[in-house]
């Protein structure tokens, strides 16, 4: 993996797609013991999520139904500090577990306000997977279920994970590089 430059920024190889997938097949894994039997429906939030929510669905060997909201918190390369629903949520969510699929947790703010809207449609239990998680910036008391990888409080993308809007086609995951800014 090489640099990469999105708009203004360069990025720097950070983690390769074998160690993306690995974590992904390592929280399916958990997945298929933990929720085997019980009625899910996996709620991915866009736009960020959509590749995780994607290869992780196709692993996941139990019947269980997937619908996605928009949420907004980023500007740029920092957290705007509010949260904005942009698309609702479309399924019946009473009485089943309800695991929120997310593309990384860092402040806690998002996935907060996100399980509390949930918990209105009167789920059995709320989970959280996120394929990444800065335990660093967090400043809100959340539990991840299913975590994938533990990052340090960097500004990353590729794999779903955008700077402006671009950068989610990336393949591998990249970190704004610290000696070309």
């Amino acid at each position: 993996m090489n640099t990469v430059k999105i708009l203004d920024k360069v990025f720097e190889p950070f983690i390769t797609n074998e160690t993306i997938d690995n974590a992904v097949e390592a929280i399916a894994q958990k997945m298929n013991q933990d929720l085997a039997g019980k009625d899910v429906v996996f709620v991915a939030i866009l736009n960020g999520a959509f590749m995780f929510a994607s290869d992780l669905f196709k692993k996941i060997d139990f019947s269980a139904r997937i619908t996605f909201v928009k949420m907004a918190s980023y500007v740029g390369t920092s957290t705007s500090g509010s949260v904005k629903q942009l698309v609702g949520i479309n399924e019946e969510l009473k009485d089943k577990v309800v695991v929120i699929i997310e593309d990384i947790v860092d402040t806690g703010i998002t996935i907060d306000l996100i399980i509390r809207q949930l918990k209105t449609y009167d789920p059995s239990e709320v989970r959280v997977a996120s394929l990444l998680v800065k335990p660093e910036a967090m400043q809100k008391d959340v539990i991840v279920d299913y975590t994938g990888i533990e990052i340090p409080n960097r500004f990353i993308v590729g794999y779903g994970l955008d700077y402006n809007g671009y950068g989610r086609n990336l393949k591998e995951i990249f970190v704004l590089s610290e000696t070309h800014n």
